[in-house]
């Protein structure tokens, strides 16, 4: 029977498929696809490991015999039995094999999913007796993943089974899958959701999360559907169930009748064609109907996305957010050359255009996976913690290297060196500091770098409050509307509980944007916005009334924001802009 479930949208779009469930309690199974070639050793794999735990459990069935009358335990013994059926059940060992066979997921993802397939049965029956059988079943399933893992047995120690790792770009990737496919996971990590940008998914829900998590970010940058802030969907959705996601109402249709399928897909054909309209906007200037000129720039992750950005007419990289250089390395960070070797290819890809380098942000929602949660911290706010240039201030040779990178890397090509989450005066100097010993740390190695313009992210209010003082010491200015809205309205942007009160025209919030930009534009220095805000078109008319010159936007944003561009006068947007600072109630104008 046809059901919703209501999220968050976060990605414009629809997207229709089946549901592919990765939300199991089983958080730690890895998930990705495999190659034709593989799957006969991930068959091989799940056999070793049912073999395995069917020799460990005749163990213990020997070790039954040998006790005493008085110490064997003839209901153990049945049990055992009975785990060793489950073992051999055909529908465990052929379902298992289906979804490796027809899906390439790899070992332990089909074995996770034919587990729910089949405790959904017992669920169902009315006998409490076998209803409880389903214990029995995963943890049967449990010790087979445990052999696959290599973790040793509380009842013997196999050599473990060798895991293969998904090979670079292998990750969540399947071209022979022919079938639609959507995501439904408890939550997402942005390193998870790098590694979607070439996988087959059309779209994904997610449980928790915000509109402006990382995780939703990423989710517009692949420019699929999605809808987080689900809450239950993990667990109201089931293994290989139709679903639509509408990325415009943040509605998830489970089970869709053939009318609904019908005009679902109706609008995802609608919005195709409107794609494919503003993809001839690609080459025509952002200028505004008063003549003003607009720099539509780009927000990357990973150097490859400059080609994106130059094919959506981006002048520019307006933000490379280098932490996802730095994410799901296994504790391993990238050293200098190798980061410079990145930095040299996202310049060279943009081909002559500017490119606007963050420093690493790490922390909050975009954790390290090597950094160690220190005791007592497990109930703080890491929003509120070591984070951004924070962290980078507190490890000088990790900072120094990537700053060392960056420089030699602006030898190819103009570089702007853009500085996360600064607010003391102290950070500054000891940042700038930094820089000038970087430089003298390559002059000292006889390397080659080149000149950059320094930049500050303004995204805190102690910042937004002073900025006189980051005036005098940074060329331009980079306002990350996603954290300043955070930070002014105390919202944890990534808690779906609080996500409703994330208010992107509350007052506070405008007057610290416009007073940010009056300040920029007066002292002759260049500022831009390169939160989400940037690319939300509700918000073009606003940013462009209050003097806003320079968007940066994931490249899938930049030609809906450029039609908006042109269809607007600067001038009399100012006036009106004015009134919206002065209104108590500012998103009741911007609706008019």
């Amino acid at each position: 029977m046809s059901f919703t479930v209501h999220g968050l949208p976060v990605s414009r779009g629809i997207a229709i498929g089946r549901a592919v469930i990765v939300a199991s309690s089983r958080v730690d199974v890895a998930h990705y696809f495999v190659k034709t070639e593989q799957v006969q050793a991930e068959i091989e794999r799940l056999r070793s490991a049912r073999k395995t735990v069917m020799e460990e459990i005749v163990k213990v069935q020997r070790s039954l015999g040998e006790m005493g009358p008085n110490d064997a335990h003839p209901e153990l013994s049945a049990l055992l039995d009975v785990h060793l059926m489950l073992l051999q059940d055909e529908q465990l060992t052929s379902g298992v094999k289906h979804w490796i066979t027809e899906r390439h997921y790899n070992a332990e993802w089909a074995l996770t999913t034919q587990l729910e397939v089949i405790a959904r049965q017992f669920d169902e029956m009315e006998d409490p007796y076998l209803r409880e059988r389903k214990a029995d079943l995963e943890q049967v399933v449990e010790r087979m993943l445990r052999v696959m893992r290599g973790v040793a047995s509380p009842v013997a120690a196999p050599a473990p089974v060798p895991v293969p790792a998904p090979g670079k770009g292998d990750a969540l990737f399947d071209p022979t899958v022919d079938v639609p496919l959507v995501l439904i996971a408890h939550d997402l990590s942005p390193a998870d959701m790098l590694q979607f940008k070439q996988s087959v998914f059309a779209g994904f829900v997610t449980d928790v999360g915000g509109k402006t998590s990382h995780t939703a970010i990423v989710a517009r940058s692949m420019d699929i559907a999605a809808v987080v802030g689900a809450r239950s969907a993990s667990h109201l959705i089931n293994q290989d169930d139709w679903v639509i996601i509408d990325g415009d109402a943040g509605v998830v249709v489970v089970d869709p009748s053939p009318i609904l399928l019908a005009e679902y897909g109706f609008k995802q054909r609608q919005g195709e064609v409107e794609r494919e309209r503003l993809s001839r906007l690609k080459n025509t200037p952002a200028v505004t109907l008063d003549g003003q000129r607009i720099e539509l720039l780009a927000n990357i992750e990973q150097p490859e996305d400059a080609v994106a950005a130059l094919k959506a007419g981006a002048v520019g990289v307006g933000l490379f957010r280098t932490e996802f250089l730095f994410m799901g390395r296994n504790g391993k960070l990238p050293d200098e050359e190798e980061q410079y070797q990145s930095y040299r290819r996202a310049v060279e890809g943009m081909q002559g255009l500017p490119v606007t380098i963050r420093t690493v942000d790490v922390g909050a929602d975009k954790p390290l996976d090597r950094t160690p949660v220190r005791a007592g911290e497990d109930h703080l706010n890491p929003a509120l913690g070591l984070r951004a240039i924070r962290w980078s201030l507190a490890d000088p040779a990790m900072f120094l290297a990537q700053l060392r990178a960056i420089l030699r890397a602006a030898t190819h090509g103009a570089i702007n060196l853009l500085i996360p989450m600064l607010a003391h005066a102290s950070e500054i100097r000891q940042t700038l500091a930094l820089v000038e010993r970087a430089r003298a740390q390559l002059d000292q190695r006889g390397l080659p770098h080149g000149p950059v313009r320094l930049g500050a992210m303004i995204e805190v209010p102690a910042a937004a409050l002073t900025i006189p003082l980051f005036l005098r010491h940074f060329d331009f200015l980079s306002i990350g509307t996603n954290d300043l809205i955070q930070y002014t309205l105390a919202i944890d942007r990534a808690d779906e509980a609080v996500s409703h009160l994330y208010d992107p025209v509350h007052p506070a919030v405008l007057h610290l944007l416009a007073n940010t930009i009056a300040q920029a534009r007066a002292a002759g220095k260049g500022v831009s916005v390169c939160g989400e805000m940037a690319g939300d078109v509700a918000m073009t008319r606003l940013l462009l009334g209050l003097g806003l010159r320079s968007f940066s936007m994931h490249p899938s944003q930049i030609l809906a924001v450029k039609q908006q561009i042109l269809r607007c006068d600067t001038a009399k947007l100012a006036t009106w802009a004015q009134t919206v600072l002065a209104a108590e109630d500012p998103a009741a104008l911007m609706a008019d």
